[in-house]
């Protein structure tokens, strides 16, 4: 029986920026039963959620089987998950039309959500309804400045407005998830623009403990990793 498979979200947006990725990760309409039996060394790092990490060689490659996420829990997770066969159902679920590009072993992208004109304009845009893809996760109103203090790219109008609309919700989020993903904000060479965008969106109102911080380093002419 023969399988699709596809690279997919960071890996391919890097691939076409010219920058080197660290995770290669790979969509399919195999099952984890599939891969398992397809390849010889694999570890079930995710299986409940379709990932299986296919190892070849020392290199570890994350497979995950084309989904469609249910109900998700606490602006976090989907509750469960829906295998599906369909390339577009497992795109569509994705948190930015930048991370929601495929690529097949020819090299050719597969682009439903106008992310290959995006990453061209600079711009981060949810897909979809960005309302829709923050409440399922609020994690991902940090991804989108990570994104901008990573590629020093724009957030879209309305998925700024989203983002300033559920800030809220990170409250509600495990704080070393938060912290997490702040870090990697900062590890960044941009992380400035990432902190406007902050200001913009009214973080300091959420985050108190923002409050002193943010001003001052705008206004700086340091730059803190």
């Amino acid at each position: 029986q023969e399988f699709e498979a596809y690279f997919v979200g960071g890996f391919v947006r890097d691939y076409l920026l010219s920058l080197e990725s660290k995770d290669v990760d790979i969509t399919t309409n195999a099952l984890p039963e599939d891969i398992e039996k397809i390849f010889e060394n694999t570890v079930a790092t995710g299986k409940k959620y379709g990932t299986i990490t296919v190892f070849i060689e020392d290199i570890g490659f994350e497979v995950t089987t084309y989904r469609v996420d249910q109900k998700y829990l606490n602006h976090r997770k989907p509750e469960s998950v829906i295998f599906s066969q369909k390339l577009k159902e497992d795109l569509s679920r994705r948190d930015f039309t930048i991370n929601a590009l495929a690529m097949n072993d020819k090299l050719e992208i597969i682009d439903l959500y106008n992310g290959q004109a995006d990453l061209e304009n600079h711009l981060i845009r949810a897909i979809g309804n960005p309302d829709e893809r923050f409440k399922e996760d609020a994690l991902r109103i940090l991804r989108a400045l990570r994104f901008v203090s990573k590629l020093d790219f724009s957030i879209d109008e309305n998925t700024l407005l989203s983002m300033k609309s559920n800030l809220n919700l990170l409250n509600e989020l495990a704080n070393e998830r938060v912290l997490q993903e702040l870090e990697e904000i900062f590890k960044n060479p941009h992380n400035k623009s990432a902190v406007k965008y902050m200001k913009q969106i009214g973080f300091s109102d959420v985050l108190s403990d923002f409050s002193f911080g943010l001003e001052p380093y705008l206004k700086s002419d340091i730059n803190l990793d």
